[in-house]
């Protein structure tokens, strides 16, 4: 039996600049570009984040809807899944775009410190994001930078708060939070198997110099996995990455390496359970 690969891109974050890497898509049309681009090289998932005209971080519901409307238009099916995250704004505004019903939304349930600074996701607004998805149908993305996360998600699971079974992503490679190790890796796929189903679907990202690494492991595994110019901006110490399709390619890649299929967005779906495309 084929163990699709879900490919999510994430392609371009809160951190990036163009002085980092000249590729990386700041306006909406950059973005909706980048995407197509990535999409029609295998990626099934964009994870987005917006930025003002200055290249910092927003959080405003009108450029994720100009955003979500390119991305329908210009990538049929493709599953969108927005950023919840605290870097792009701080309280309640870091959910103000999820009334736009994107499929799916990153959720961290936890804090953590990233290399300069605390992560602070407090359990209130954790409540309060789940049940802003709850309320418009978007399924989370459960961000795990600590051991500690996915078993949060099992408890908010248990308790009604989230739409569907977990969908957990493990985060390795930040400086000062969870670093790439194997035998942490190992023990996380075993955890959410234990605590979800030995059938539940979990992705991994690697930051920086690791993003080819942890794509090696999970999808080796049998996970799906994440890549792009918001984790990682080059293709190895002294390249950068043309593009974010060129970070997909290579993750292709690795999935032919393990016989495993690209899954195509319509697997995609299936495998998460989320509502077909319009």
């Amino acid at each position: 039996m084929t163990n699709p690969c879900i490919i999510c891109v994430a392609i371009t974050g809160s951190v990036p600049r163009k002085a980092d890497n000249p590729a990386v898509p700041i306006t909406v049309t950059e973005q909706v570009e980048s995407t197509q681009e990535a999409f029609e090289a295998g990626a099934s998932i964009v994870h987005a984040h917006v930025r003002n005209d200055d290249e910092t971080p927003s959080s405003d519901p009108e450029k994720f809807a100009r955003l979500k409307e390119g991305l329908e238009r210009h990538c049929p099916g493709m599953i969108v899944q927005f950023s919840t995250g605290g870097r792009s704004g701080a309280g309640q505004a870091r959910g103000g775009m999820l009334a736009l019903r994107p499929d799916m939304a990153s959720l961290s349930v936890g804090s953590n410190n990233f290399p300069t600074r605390v992560y602070e996701n407090p359990p209130d607004l954790v409540d309060w994001l789940a049940a802003e998805m709850r309320t418009h149908e978007v399924t989370p993305e459960i961000e795990a930078f600590d051991l500690s996360h996915i078993f949060k998600a099992k408890d908010m699971w248990d308790r009604g708060q989230l739409v569907a079974r977990p969908y957990v992503q493990f985060v390795m490679g930040v400086k000062n939070a969870m670093p790439a190790d194997r035998e942490v890796f190992d023990y996380y796929v075993r955890t959410v198997h234990r605590l979800f189903g030995e059938d539940a679907p979990w992705c991994a990202a690697g930051i920086g110099r690791h993003q080819l690494e942890l794509n090696d492991w999970a999808i080796g595994a049998g996970g799906h996995a994440r890549t792009g110019l918001e984790d990682n901006v080059r293709l190895d110490r002294g390249t950068l990455a043309p593009s974010n399709a060129a970070l997909v390619r290579r993750t292709v890649e690795v999935c032919a390496r393990y016989d495993r299929p690209v899954a195509t967005p319509e697997e995609a779906r299936a495998i998460l359970g989320l509502r077909a495309s319009a």
